[in-house]
């Protein structure tokens, strides 16, 4: 995640995330866009859901304004990241409007980072075609931390929020 924020588009592109519910999957997308805002203030950022680009896409449709607006907003941008996109699987329209884009940018070596509760291969309904894009870049399996990480994390925010907590407690 760091090396992507350090080098957006040039490096794991893209770069997929996934993993059960609760474990920083949305938090690790916000910490990207932050890192790379830090870095490069003039990069444009787009953070969205599957759900809220498919909300879009349907009302674009649906008041017949087109899709050039959506695509304008979505294709405009030096970096992706997209929330739950195991949600995109749901409609035909979405994962259409989704692959070009997804082209687009991946062409224009723009920053695509994605997360989801399971890894590509197990979304249902979701075309091979983006499927095999999105296990074209880095697959990140964020999994639940063992005990004596769980340990180092807690002891690392008493640190940094000045709490002595005894370690039985901790426990």
């Amino acid at each position: 995640a760091f090396a992507v924020a350090e080098q957006p588009g040039e490096v794991y592109n893209p770069l997929f995330i996934y993993g059960g519910v609760g474990l920083g999957k949305t938090h690790l997308l916000n910490a990207i866009g932050n890192e790379i805002l830090s870095t490069y203030p003039e990069k444009k950022i787009l953070f969205m859901t599957s759900e809220g680009f498919a909300n879009e896409l349907i009302d674009a449709l649906v008041k017949k304004k087109g899709t050039a607006q959506i695509r304008a907003k979505m294709r405009g941008v030096d970096v992706l990241l997209v929330d739950d996109i195991q949600f995109l699987g749901k409609t035909t329209a979405s994962q259409e409007e989704f692959f070009h884009t997804f082209n687009d940018l991946y062409g224009a070596n723009k920053a695509i980072v994605l997360a989801s509760d399971r890894p590509p291969k197990e979304i249902p309904a979701l075309e091979e075609r983006l499927r095999s894009r999105f296990e074209g870049g880095l697959l990140m399996d964020i999994g639940t931390p063992d005990f004596e990480t769980r340990l180092a994390i807690l002891k690392k925010k008493m640190e940094n929020y000045d709490v002595d907590v005894p370690e039985d407690v901790l426990s």
